[in-house]
């Protein structure tokens, strides 16, 4: 495999996210209380608008929004597992051909971000627990960053040929 290929930027882009997310992984677990309050300020809306049409909405058991926290750290934690699988069926096949395994384990672990990110904390924190309102306990912006890095992932790791 020559320098400057789709495959070489399709490993490089891989091996990002998989290090992102498995540095995202290690941080929730290490530091768990810090995404904790976050996902409980998010769910309970505490520090939205508080518009009375919405609160409904609003989660406010510590042991519910634990268990959402912990499953988010599962999925990523699996998501992880892919992508650092990926990105080395990706490294071996920049030596070897074949690229078609790295694809297919990157596609998931790539979708897996896309749809905990992008369904998750944008559209369901953002829209349905209104996080975009709360000045304080807001990831859009990252979660933003991550969907677009997945995105642009996937579209190259697809575009790759042998």
């Amino acid at each position: 495999m020559s320098w400057g290929t789709l495959p070489l930027a399709a490993t490089a882009l891989t091996v990002t996210v998989a290090v992102y997310a498995a540095l995202v992984v290690l941080g929730n677990i290490t530091d768990f209380g810090t995404n904790q309050q976050f996902v409980r300020h998010v769910l309970a809306m505490d520090t939205t608008f508080k518009d009375p049409d919405l609160m409904w909405r609003a989660i406010e058991s510590p042991t519910l929004a634990d268990i959402a926290y912990v499953a988010v750290i599962v999925w990523e934690a699996v998501a992880a597992a892919l992508l650092l699988t990926s990105g080395w069926l990706w490294c071996r096949a920049l030596r070897r051909g074949g690229v078609d395994r790295a694809r297919r384990a990157g596609t998931l672990g790539l979708v897996m971000l896309l749809l905990l990110f992008g369904l998750g904390f944008i559209g369901i924190g953002g829209e349905w627990f209104a996080m975009w309102q709360s000045e304080n306990w807001n990831g859009l912006d990252a979660a933003i960053r991550v969907v677009t890095l997945a995105g642009i992932t996937l579209i190259v790791t697809h575009l790759a040929k042998d």
